[in-house]
């Protein structure tokens, strides 16, 4: 998570989306930075709103704007799938090695995961106390550079952009269509958002 105070925003880092790229070329020209632990880097809305919007919002400041980047679902799971194939998760709870990407994706569906699926839904970390989004910019993984070209207009600066925590590739993550049917039925927020953001109905502050 990146503060821009001066320039009143928060990049919310929601994971697999290509954000610590984003930290990465950006930080330089940050005020203030959680990097670590991944429990605070990767802060939803709802505590940003909690536990750290009073800390810059104080003294009748304008509210910060948030912005983040969402990836579209399926996508999103498959670069989780993949990424917990890793060789330095064998033998771990976490890993994904032995579990095809339909059992994972059946898996992430059910009210309480195995701790392989356990990665969280994009919706919810970018969901509003009161519902909906809580985002103000809102940008889509698959057109990065359209919130590489926002940040730098915002904050007068050029970068360059690096590839970071990128997912092992070669893996097969082809769903079939009862597989692909039921995550659709059971994530209906997640795609309901990813639809809208490519409408161009949300993130347009």
């Amino acid at each position: 998570m990146l503060v821009f105070w001066k320039a009143r925003l928060v990049l919310l880092a929601v994971p697999k989306t290509g954000t610590t790229a984003l930290e990465a070329a950006f930080l330089p020209h940050a005020d203030a930075a959680i990097l670590n632990p991944p429990g605070l880097k990767h802060m939803n809305v709802r505590r940003y709103r909690t536990h750290l919007a009073r800390l810059f919002e104080q003294n009748g400041a304008r509210p910060m704007e948030l912005m983040a980047v969402m990836r579209e679902p399926v996508d999103w799971l498959s670069s989780w799938y993949r990424f917990r194939r890793r060789g330095a998760l064998s033998g771990q709870p976490q890993s994904t090695e032995g579990v095809s990407f339909g059992d994972f994706v059946e898996a992430w569906l059910r009210d309480d995961p195995p701790e392989y699926a356990r990665v969280g839904r994009q919706a919810r970390f970018l969901e509003a106390e009161t519902g909906g989004t809580g985002i103000d910019r809102l940008f889509r993984h698959d057109a990065l550079g359209e919130a590489v070209s926002f940040l730098e207009d915002r904050l007068s600066v050029e970068v360059a952009l690096d590839r970071h925590n990128v997912s092992p590739t070669g893996i097969d993550t082809a769903l079939d269509p009862k597989t692909e049917a039921r995550l659709r039925a059971g994530a209906t927020e997640d795609f309901a958002l990813w639809d809208a953001l490519c409408e161009g109905r949300v993130g347009r502050a």
